[in-house]
């Protein structure tokens, strides 16, 4: 017997992507939501008098019945998926399967069904996304006054706030969720108005059908289609996961960063008993999990122009987009899905190296308080622009002599002139500029906690 692993050539068939997703987009579960959606629409049209109640009962029976096999081997015979779900269904219903697929086409019903995946498919997307946020809130809270590096054009900038860190990206991927709310509504629907998009087949009876079918399946109507749903709404939710995509990247390439040696402030989980960081250098412990997920997203990134080109189809529809979309939704759920279980998995590990934080503020001797030395300056009456120009000289001094910064102030005569030894001594102190990045992590995590409904921050 053939292994499976002979078989498969896609990683998403078995390395990366939740199993539920697998299972949602094989071929076997697509033909059962075909099937589902036809018997759906016979219900309706029985319901309003189009077909005979008979005929539906014996469609929704033999919608049971059929296997992905009988749907294949139709298929083989008359190279068409959705005629060949069709002959299926009708071969199980004796004479009441004249009626299977009344007054409809095939993007109908292979339209309709992308609808149903991505509405269950967003389901554990979403899920995980929140999570996600829930987590990186609650690091947030762990970390509100723990004091850090800021860094900029990855050089040490100011004094920092490692709490407001992960607040940042909880914020990010909140407006990832937010937005994902505001597309379902032109993402979930539906149509079966035929083959150029008007009822040419059934007229208004095609209309009231329409409708009764969509609410039945819990999906709104694509009111204004060709034979297709223009697939901008299709692109716009791949753009989403593009998005979202990249967000999850640059939350990786940060903890990547800063988990270089020269940095070592924080470290992605590792299973010190046995994980092996290399094959040759026995001592390595890369982070591996933040590379996937960064490497992941180039991916992503690319499915997005393919979605862009399915815009653009000649007249009422061509097929070009067909074989793209075969492509590009199951990638896109599976890489995506990996990307946040992965994150969800780091972020949940990660190792906080307090010591090297606090090493780190003090790797550039003091240089970090610069901006603080000159608007306390400036606020003493030196002058903006003056306080600028001698703080900038004295730091340049203090990093070519390799010098403490504090010392350096504390020996300039200008220096002193307004400010004592007492206020030098102040302005090297950390916590003094945290409190407004406390208060807006304190916010952030209370939207979160009322949006989400989960406690966080302790009563």
């Amino acid at each position: 017997m053939e292994n499976f692993y002979e078989k498969v050539a896609h990683p998403i068939d078995w390395r990366y992507g939740d199993i539920r997703l697998r299972k949602l987009f094989s071929p076997a579960n697509i033909v059962k939501v075909y099937g589902l959606i036809e018997a759906v629409i016979a219900e309706a049209q029985a319901e309003l008098g189009i077909i005979p109640r008979e005929a539906a009962i014996a469609i929704r029976e033999a919608v049971q019945k059929v296997t992905f096999e009988d749907v294949k081997r139709w298929e083989d015979r008359i190279k068409h998926d959705i005629m060949a779900v069709v002959r299926a269904i009708a071969e199980k219903c004796g004479e009441e399967g004249e009626y299977v697929h009344f007054g409809l086409t095939s993007s109908d019903v292979k339209d309709t069904a992308m609808a149903l995946l991505i509405r269950e498919g967003l389901g554990i997307i979403e899920e995980k996304l929140r999570e996600l946020i829930i987590i990186l809130a609650r690091r947030a809270y762990e970390n509100i006054n723990t004091p850090c590096v800021g860094r900029t054009h990855g050089v040490h900038a100011n004094i920092y706030l490692l709490g407001h860190k992960f607040a940042v990206f909880a914020d990010e991927f909140l407006r990832h969720l937010e937005r994902l709310g505001e597309i379902k509504p032109r993402i979930l629907v539906g149509k079966f108005s035929g083959a150029v998009g008007i009822h040419t087949a059934l007229g208004e009876e095609g209309e009231e059908f329409e409708d009764l079918a969509l609410k039945k399946l819990g999906l709104g109507k694509a009111e204004i289609v060709t034979q297709i749903i223009p697939r901008d709404r299709l692109a716009e939710l791949i753009s989403w996961f593009a998005n979202l995509s990249s967000s999850l990247d640059r939350l990786a390439t940060e903890i990547r960063n800063l988990q270089r040696t020269e940095i070592g402030e924080v470290e992605e989980p590792f299973k010190e008993e046995t994980q092996v960081g290399s094959s040759t250098m026995p001592h390595k412990r890369n982070p591996i999990l933040c590379e996937n997920i960064s490497g992941l997203a180039r991916v992503v990134r690319s499915l997005s122009l393919a979605a862009f080109e399915n815009i653009v189809l000649w007249h009422e529809r061509d097929l070009t987009n067909s074989s793209v979309e075969r492509i590009l939704l199951p990638e896109i759920f599976l890489l995506v899905d990996e990307q946040l279980s992965r994150a969800i998995r780091v972020i949940s590990g990660l190792r906080i190296y307090k010591d090297r934080i606090i090493k780190n503020i003090w790797f550039t001797r003091g240089l970090i308080f610069s901006e603080a030395v000159m608007i306390k300056l400036a606020k003493k009456g030196f002058g903006r622009q003056k306080a600028h120009e001698l703080v900038r000289k004295l730091a340049m001094k203090a990093f070519n002599e390799e010098k403490d910064f504090k010392e350096i102030l504390m020996n300039d005569s200008q220096v002193r002139k307004y400010l004592d030894e007492k206020e030098i001594e102040e302005i090297f102190k950390p916590e003094k500029y945290l409190s407004v990045a406390k208060k807006r992590v304190k916010k952030l995590i209370r939207r979160i906690e009322d949006l989400l409904q989960v406690k966080i921050i302790p009563d």
